[in-house]
């Protein structure tokens, strides 16, 4: 059965392909969230003519939702002829802008030397693409399978995922008992098993000033000077101390497996896209968002006291400091255990077509794994699938053809192996 399975995969080769290019052919670019619509019903229409239910659920009422960017996931499954559990692949359709430095037509799909060449085809339309023919090849080789089989692209996973699996899963659509396996082909290398991701807190903080011409500074209170202390403070005390502490994660890359913090973005003064001459003016408020990744040792509350004890320190010892901290995004660290079933299904996958041990990891940023976690209550979910995680959001981003094909195999008997299916 196994080998008429892994048969049926190969002689889709030149389909993963095409639809690979189609997907990649949409310009599902986020933001602002453009072209979600027919992306999903690419992949609805293609898995309605293979008997699949089909549902397209619009966010509504989530970030960046409106009437000509509508936030539209798509979600289908096929039930058995028998009662059984459900596997469930998810991906995201949504992409970021192309940047530049591109070589190839960014939304061209473009073939050569073996591999799919545009923006989104290592992260993730390859993944997803190689899920559906993994689960068509399925279908043709054993179409009297039990429990259900669920396939679902959704959107905005690159700002957050609110208005995709957040949703959904507010809704119940990645909760037991509709689902009990999932798997997110994300693209950690066709080899490794993502068991889930790093904390991560985002925040805002805004020091606070006085206004005044600029020729009399003195006579204002300069914000931007007030976050200058922020920033010092973290160079000496925070960034230090976040460098020292390390994680028993199996967190890729190396560096990954420290605590972080990022500077997104600092704004002070004029507001931003002003195209004339600035007027001469103190600045009164000065905004700074952070990004600060952390390790499932460590815990929320202990990550925020590390910046409000150097603001609250700041605001007793430096004259006039005043501050605003708002939270922006707030998710725990989520790893699954490596004895799981869809863990050890895929592992015996990797094992059977690669003919190797898997690697098992964590992702140094957030993926859409922690909604199913933290709303749908589901643990049983890792990320696997083709592509290489440092070609994502580059120039010139492709995935392997071999890559797709591999990774449909591995999944393929995955899912025979969650629905307890005999080899």
């Amino acid at each position: 059965m196994l080998e008429a399975l892994f048969r049926r995969v190969e002689d889709k080769r030149d389909d993963v392909v095409a639809l690979t290019q189609d997907l990649i052919r949409i310009p599902t670019i986020n933001p602002p969230g453009e072209a979600y619509t027919p992306c999903a019903e690419l992949i609805g229409n293609r898995l309605a003519r293979r008997g699949f239910q089909v549902r397209y659920i619009r966010a509504e009422d989530t970030p960046g939702d409106s009437a000509r960017y509508p936030r539209t996931n798509v979600v289908a499954r096929i039930e058995g002829r028998r009662p059984g559990p459900c596997v469930h692949f998810n991906s995201h359709i949504d992409v970021v802008e192309a940047g530049h430095g591109w070589t190839f037509d960014p939304f061209g799909g473009e073939v050569k030397d073996g591999k799919v060449y545009g923006r989104g085809a290592c992260d993730m339309k390859g993944g997803l693409a190689a899920s559906i023919i993994a689960v068509e090849a399925l279908l043709e080789a054993m179409p009297d399978f039990p429990g259900a089989i669920e396939i679902s692209g959704t959107v905005d996973e690159e700002s957050g995922g609110f208005g995709g699996v957040a949703y959904l899963a507010r809704l119940g659509m990645f909760s037991k008992p509709r689902v009990d396996h999932v798997i997110i082909p994300e693209p950690l290398n066709k080899d490794r098993i993502c068991l889930g991701h790093r904390g991560v807190w985002w925040a805002e903080i805004e020091t606070k000033g006085s206004i005044a011409h600029g020729s009399m500074p003195f006579l204002g209170d300069c914000a931007v000077r007030h976050m200058g202390a922020v920033l010092d403070r973290f160079e000496t005390e925070l960034f230090p101390k976040l460098a020292a502490k390390h994680t028993d994660m199996p967190v890729v890359p190396e560096g990954a497996r420290s605590s972080t913090l990022n500077i997104n973005s600092v704004h002070g003064g004029q507001p931003e896209g002003f195209d004339g001459l600035p007027s001469p003016c103190v600045p009164d408020s000065c905004r700074m968002v952070i990004d600060r990744r952390y390790l499932i040792e460590e815990s929320l509350d202990e990550v925020k006291d590390e910046v409000m004890s150097i603001l609250d320190d700041l605001t007793r010892t430096r004259q006039n400091f005043d501050y605003r901290i708002r939270d922006l995004m707030e998710v725990i660290p989520t790893m699954t255990d490596r004895d799981a079933p869809v863990v050890r299904a895929v592992a015996d996958g990797i094992r059977e077509v690669l003919a190797k041990s898997p690697d098992y990891v964590i992702s140094p940023g957030s993926y859409d794994q922690k909604h199913i976690a933290r709303i749908g209550h589901l643990h049983d979910c890792i990320a696997y699938g083709p592509g290489i995680l440092d070609l994502a959001h580059r120039p010139d981003e492709f995935v392997g053809i071999d890559d797709m094909v591999d990774s449909a195999k591995v999944m393929a008997q995955a899912t025979m192996a969650l629905l307890g299916m005999a080899r």
